[in-house]
């Protein structure tokens, strides 16, 4: 009995222990975190998975639910509701969460589009501290608070980012590293100030160097970038070329000896198309063609290969007088009629290198109306006819014809819809105001204004203007752009006798504005309260004044400013071309003192032959001479369509200004920049 109680009371003595030790061993063996494979990984799932998962946590996961779920809220757009969560986060967070934290506040500032405030968030964060997929996001987010403005930092961000990423996300870091390079001018790129170790940007900036010192010649820069990447073998850009670059290797001359010229021979647009036809035609036979003046009488006819019968030329007074018509628009808007203007004295701008495609007498160019047939016919036509490449149309109108069209021609298209659509086979060339406006926006930017007014007409030109110019401001890293619109000449003129002058101030540009989200309650959509920016707008003091304006009425605003603000307001006025039309005397031009203005090089001396014979064939008109520069250029452009659709960084000294093709091939126009100093033009720098 005895040992048998014994056991008995030994087995009851043990039951705890067992029960304790089993207890502990499940403690020990509990499920593991559920949040950490989203944590580590990209947050594959949605807001409302997490959410729901953040409501059932009773323990420490609930944080990191609650994390994974403001992220994925940002991910899927849902801003507001993202903020909303991130304020309620807890104060007591481990360092991981504290990391993840934020990380997501800067991550949030980024959705808002508030880039200082991000970069501010940025700055406090360690990256060394981050795990692998966090420095990842990281890396992504200060690239996207940079906006794309080249940079040193911009570049370090994007190598520290590249071993990070894969796939995709791998090509696109390579491509934006080249995309920040290529817009740097060489004189940039030497002046970066790198450390001895830096071997991966020390291999990009040779060959952003490489790139430019052969852009001009596909072969050469075939050439250049396989021995580059013989020695850089290990810098990503070797392994995986930027697209663009891989392009060039691919690169083959297009055929420009059969050409078709899609131009409106008849109707309101007569004229422009037949300038822009005979400057095409004398750059293509060096300029060996005689020379008749574009204006004519209503009834005399001009004969071009069309393929139908010759149609009377329209006077251009029919439309409006071409020295103040909106050649620059070409949509057909008619102005109102001015006088014939006489040539101004020759500026004493510097001359600077025109480049120009050889001439090529023996290459067969084609004309066709496109205002007599619609324009898939013009273009099937031409196909049949065996057209290797289609310059035109003009009109904006005709251009999104064409893009409905998709032909498989390739085309240099002589205007741009409102939204360009990037086609392997188009390019884009344009006299368009939004381009000179966006011209205009980098040098007064240049020249250290950050306080912009556009004064421009109370129309849909001056909408355009202003647009463009805001949006390009923006780009550039501006802030708020003001605008004041002005009426007729009569207007201005009532305002002189009145004594009123003008004041240098003006409201927001929309799209210069930080944009903010509206909030949509019940299917209503209430738009976001103003910011402070735009409350605050036009408080600050105007350096800088873009006039838009014809040559009388710029005659008139300009001392409507001084008359208002004093000839010591210290804002400095700048003008579009649209001003110098011509018949400029002495007593103009001491009146326009100080002031710039922006023309196309070949009417600021840069090329005095081309722009004698142009005013000769124009009767002095200067809105049609640059109509006329504009078919030279095309000419050239049109020897050159490969480089400009398949080698980076295309450049070409043109008539019309320093002319560059973006990623789109869309033509952008450089022009120069003029100031009336002492009665006389001088270069503005």
């Amino acid at each position: 009995m005895v040992p048998s109680i014994f056991y008995r009371s030994n087995t009851a003595r043990c039951l705890p222990i067992v029960l304790a030790t089993l207890f502990f061993a499940g403690c020990g063996t509990q499920a593991p975190d559920q949040t950490a494979p989203h944590m580590q990984g990209k947050a594959e799932a949605d807001s409302g998975y997490y959410l729901s998962q953040m409501q059932q946590a009773s323990d420490d996961s609930k944080t990191n639910w609650q994390l994974l779920a403001i992220r994925a809220l940002l991910k899927e757009g849902k801003t507001n509701e993202a903020v909303t969560l991130f304020n309620q986060l807890p104060e007591a967070l481990d360092n991981h969460q504290r990391n993840e934290q934020a990380l997501l506040g800067a991550e949030a500032k980024l959705a808002q589009r508030d880039y200082p405030a991000a970069t501010a968030l940025l700055n406090n964060i360690k990256p060394g501290d981050l795990e692998q997929p966090q420095q990842a996001r990281y890396w992504h987010a200060v690239i996207v608070a940079s906006e794309g403005r080249p940079s040193l930092s911009l570049l370090r961000a994007l190598i520290a980012e590249e071993p990070l990423v894969t796939g995709a996300d791998k090509q696109k870091n390579i491509d934006t590293t080249w995309q920040t390079l290529s817009q740097m001018t060489p004189e940039q790129a030497n002046a970066l100030v790198i450390n001895a170790d830096e071997n991966t940007l020390q291999g990009w900036l040779d060959l952003q160097r490489v790139w430019f010192d052969n852009r001009n010649d596909p072969e050469l820069m075939k050439a250049a970038i396989r021995d580059w990447q013989t020695r850089y073998p290990n810098n990503p850009g070797a392994k995986l070329l930027p697209t663009p670059l891989t392009n060039v290797q691919k690169f083959q001359p297009a055929s420009a000896n059969k050409i078709a010229l899609l131009l409106p021979l008849n109707g309101q647009a007569a004229v422009f198309g037949r300038t822009i036809q005979q400057g095409f035609e004398a750059a293509k036979n060096a300029g060996t063609s005689p020379v008749t003046p574009v204006s004519v009488p209503a009834t005399a006819t001009t004969t071009a290969e069309t393929g139908t019968a010759a149609q009377p030329v329209q006077a251009p007074d029919a439309v409006a007088s071409p020295s103040q018509a909106a050649v620059n628009d070409l949509t057909n808007e008619p102005e109102t009629p001015d006088a014939q203007p006489e040539q101004p004295a020759t500026p004493a701008a510097a001359p600077t290198p025109t480049a120009a495609a050889p001439a090529n007498p023996d290459a067969e160019l084609k004309v066709y109306d496109t205002s007599s047939q619609p324009l898939a016919q013009v273009l099937n036509q031409a196909q049949q006819d065996g057209a290797s490449i289609v310059i035109g149309p003009l009109l904006k109108n005709s251009v999104e014809e064409l893009l409905k069209s998709n032909t498989p021609l390739n085309v240099l298209a002589l205007n741009q819809p409102e939204n360009v659509e990037s086609r392997a086979n188009i390019c884009y060339f344009a006299l368009s105001p939004e381009d000179e406006a966006r011209d205009a926006a980098n040098h007064i930017w240049q020249e250290g204004k950050r306080a912009p007014l556009l004064l421009v007409p109370r129309s849909a030109l001056g909408s355009r203007v202003s647009s463009a110019f805001a949006a390009e401001w923006s780009k550039l890293g501006g802030g708020i752009v003001l605008e004041q619109k002005f009426g007729s000449t009569a207007e201005l003129k009532m305002g002189i006798n009145s004594g009123s002058g003008i004041a240098l101030t003006g409201s927001p540009v929309s799209a210069s504005l930080p944009q903010q989200e509206s909030v949509t309650i019940g299917g209503l959509t209430i738009p976001a309260p103003p910011t402070d920016a735009q409350i605050t707008a036009g408080s600050g003091k105007v350096d800088a004044a873009y006039i838009v304006a014809t040559q009388e009425e710029v005659a008139l605003i300009k001392p409507m400013i001084a008359m208002r603000a004093g000839s010591q307001s210290g804002a400095s006025l700048y003008a579009s071309s649209r001003s110098a039309q011509g018949g400029a005397g002495a007593d103009f031009r001491l009146e326009m003192e100080g002031m710039q203005f922006s023309d196309i090089p070949m009417l600021t001396g840069a090329n005095p032959a081309l722009q004698q014979q142009a005013l000769a064939a124009v009767n002095n008109d200067y809105s049609l001479a640059r109509l006329y520069a504009m078919g030279v250029d095309a000419w050239s452009l049109a020897n050159n369509f490969s480089q400009m659709r398949q080698v980076p960084g295309f450049h070409l000294a043109g008539n019309t200004g320093e002319l560059t093709a973006t990623q789109d091939c869309v033509i952008n126009r450089k022009l120069t920049w003029l100031r009336y100093q002492q009665g006389q033009i001088v270069p503005a720098n």
